[in-house]
């Protein structure tokens, strides 16, 4: 979907239609959720503080949002994907991989499903969605950010080595910023370069993600759309009004973010052994920190202290203050078994 929670606002408030709008938290710690693409033309973005958002454009509108409306208008467009298949595999409330080789329409080109899709999603929902339409996950992601809002893009497997080649390496799953840094010191900044790259030098640089970047750079990718989500991880995080560099204060902090993961994860009956620390410094710079367990995590007494071992190792104070702290519980007793399958024809996705 186009913008979703900024889109849903301007349809469901014509007050909000054409003016940059920003929908999250209008505060000194809030942060930008979503922006229409009005807001877009001033640099705004997703997960921009909100404040610096509004230097970018002093005349911005923000809404808080509403969260089950969203809820319910994803919940809309879900209905018209299960129209043509049941092979759904949702990303977020407006982000979508679906897997229509074999549709309900028997529709033989993936590309008339997308287009139908779409022109349903106008008239009955009153939104754009934007499409990607190929062979694999990965490259029906990056179509369908490829001419947004409101745009269609199909990678044909004739063709997709060369749109590789001059993709800009940013735009490959799974590399972030500082992947993409330490890409550029390499002298890696296209998919042509990455794929000249020998597979064992990227694993000896990423690791285990040296594989699928290598992969990649070839139009491989054999991950199927799972339609049966299994929790990985159960977190929390609090943003502080103000910077903070007192220990005393940061551990009432901690134990306070401690309650609140503990809450969560006696809600969603999880079992993790895992335990990581997220820590992010007033220049917005990010640490995490991590410790790994025999028992399974779930109590305050097995929790705190952890968490208490993991703020020792953090390099804070009056210059170097901190703005927010997580804590997650990952590493679950029992996961779901992957399997692989080989390439299927039909993949589109749906992106904000």
């Amino acid at each position: 979907m186009d913008a979703f929670f900024a889109s849903v606002e301007q349809r469901d408030h014509p007050e909000l239609r054409g003016i940059p709008l920003a929908v999250g938290y209008d505060g000194p710690r809030g942060v930008v959720s979503t922006a229409s693409y009005e807001a877009r033309r001033y640099g705004i973005h997703s997960a921009m503080p909100m404040m610096r958002a509004k230097r970018l454009c002093p005349h911005l509108t923000v809404v808080s949002g509403n969260y089950a409306r969203y809820k319910e208008v994803s919940a809309q467009v879900h209905a018209i994907f299960h129209d043509y298949t049941d092979l759904i595999e949702p990303i977020s409330l407006d982000e979508a991989f679906l897997d229509v080789t074999d549709n309900k329409r028997h529709v033989p080109l993936a590309v008339d499903i997308a287009k139908e899709i779409r022109l349903r999603i106008r008239e009955e929902v009153h939104l754009t969605a934007s499409a990607g339409v190929s062979y694999n996950k990965l490259l029906a992601k990056i179509a369908s950010d490829w001419r947004k809002p409101d745009g269609l893009t199909t990678i044909h497997p004739d063709r997709a080595l060369d749109f590789i080649s001059s993709l800009r390496i940013e735009k490959l799953w799974g590399v972030g910023p500082r992947t993409a840094e330490r890409m550029h010191y390499m002298g890696i900044f296209t998919g042509a370069d990455l794929r000249k790259v020998p597979l064992e030098h990227l694993q000896e640089v990423f690791g285990k993600m040296g594989r699928m970047y290598y992969d990649f750079a070839r139009g491989i990718d054999l991950r199927p759309v799972e339609t049966e989500w299994v929790r990985k991880s159960v977190g929390c995080e609090r943003t502080f009004l103000e910077d903070i560099y007192k220990s005393s204060v940061l551990l009432i902090e901690l134990y306070h973010t401690t309650e609140e993961l503990v809450r969560r994860i006696a809600k969603d009956d999880f079992d993790g052994r895992t335990l990581t620390l997220k820590v992010k410094f007033s220049d917005f710079t990010q640490i995490t920190r991590s410790l790994t367990q025999q028992r399974i995590l779930v109590t305050k007494d097995d929790i705190l202290p952890l968490a208490k071992r993991l703020l020792q190792e953090v390099d804070y104070g009056a210059e170097h203050p901190i703005r927010l702290l997580g804590l997650s519980v990952s590493n679950p007793s029992q996961e779901a078994e992957a399997h692989r399958v080989e390439w299927v024809e039909g993949f589109l996705e749906f992106s904000d």
